[in-house]
Order: C-alpha cells, then structure tokens, then sequence
C-alpha cells in the first residue's frame, strides 16, 4: 500500500491526512493498559496480561499499517472519546512511519514474550521504549516517530501536530521566565531527595527485619506454598 492511499483525502489538504485527536486518544488508551501490564508483570511477575496485550498490541498496529487505520481498535475508541472536538488534521506518511516503529517493536516483542518466553532484560527495554512513545503522544502531542521521518524522507511533505513543522517562533504565552526554570529545578532536585532517603529508610528497614519474616510475608506466600487465606501463620 503506498503512501497515496494510506490516510483519508479531506479538502483543503494537500496530501492525505489523519485526525491527530484520534491518534492521540487511541496512543493514551494503549498507554494505560500498557502501563498496567507492566506494573502488573512487575508487581507479580505473572506475565499473562502482558502476553494478551502484547498480542493485541500487534494486531492493532497491524491494523493500522496493512489495512486501514480506521478499523484499527484503539483509534475506534480513540475516535469514540474525541467525536464532539474539532479534527486536527496530520500528514498520513510519517505516521505509517511512526506506527511501523510500534509495529516492529511489538512483534519483537511478542516473539520473546508469546513465542520463546525469554527472559532478558531487552524485553524491560523495548517495553519502556513503547511507554514512553505513547505516553509522549498522548500528553504531549508529539509523536518522536514523525520527528524521525524527515531526518529519512527530506522531500517529505508534512502536515505536523499543531503546526510544529511551519511554526517557528514561539508566543508570548509559550515563553517560559527564570524564574520558571527555576521552579522546575528546584522541583526536580525536591523529588530526587524525597526519592533517595525513602529508599534509604526502606532498606534500612528491610536490614533490620529478620530474614525469616521477610521470607514469611514475601509476596504473599508461606513458606514455599502459597495460603489459601493470604495470611501467614498458623
């Protein structure tokens, strides 16, 4: 399928496009059970959500570039949640590019998750890597895909997300103060203190906790079987 016909020909437009809205809509819900899947498989290292989503996660993504991404479940739903606001139309090309990023890191993904079940610290990666895609262009708007896409295609013609691509100098409103930038350091070295001594603290604590009730609350177990009641204990 070439380019030509991958997204939807709207007047006006000079090439074919997609609804921003929608995309948008449908990466923060694939966002959201992403994110549940991994705090789920790191929380109880039982990874078969993770394996279901993974698989629809592909399947979706399939969707969107083999076939047409207006069957595509997420942006369905996505399209459901955003009906009554105005489109914002984007240039259909660097989003195939952008969703064949998602579709090749979801299919290495259900290769060493589905398939083998490797366990290896790429998976941790890759996952995080999809995280932080579509946490990015659902909160912020920006697809880092479709950044790429020029640096590839330098006789591309875009359509970019609030006209990133043609708007050059910032508004007044979008201008950020010393004493701005102030406020985000001080916040980010606040956080980092608060971090570090509440992990110092639960490692003191888990020192001085004697290893046989540690092994005795672990995870909810007793001992080697698990409790029928979820306590421990006689």
């Amino acid at each position: 399928m070439s380019n030509t016909n991958f997204g939807e020909h709207v007047d006006g437009y000079a090439l074919p496009v997609l609804n921003e809205r929608e995309a948008r809509a449908g990466a923060g819900i694939l966002f959201a059970l992403a994110m549940i899947s991994f705090m789920n498989a790191f929380l109880t290292h039982n990874f078969t959500f993770t394996k279901i989503f993974v698989t629809l996660f592909m399947v979706d993504f399939f969707i969107r570039i083999f076939i047409n991404p207006k069957y595509a479940p997420s942006l369905i739903l996505g399209r459901v949640a955003v009906q009554h606001q105005r489109p914002e139309y984007v240039g259909a090309a660097q989003k195939r590019f952008a969703w064949s990023i998602g579709l090749v890191l979801s299919v290495v993904m259900f290769l060493l998750i589905v398939v083998f079940e490797i366990m290896t610290p790429i998976k941790i990666v890759i996952c995080i890597v999809c995280i932080i895609l579509l946490f990015s262009e659902s909160a912020f708007g920006i697809c880092l895909g479709c950044k790429i896409y020029p640096l590839i295609n330098k006789k591309a013609l875009l359509q970019c997300a609030g006209d990133s691509c043609e708007c050059k100098v910032k508004e007044p409103i979008q201008e950020l103060s010393t004493l701005q930038y102030i406020i985000i350091i001080i916040f980010i070295v606040f956080t980092t203190a608060v971090t570090y001594f509440t992990l110092q603290e639960e490692n003191s604590i888990m020192e001085m906790t004697p290893k046989h009730l540690l092994k005795k609350y672990e995870s909810g177990k007793c001992g080697t079987g698990k409790c029928a009641t979820g306590k421990c204990g006689g």
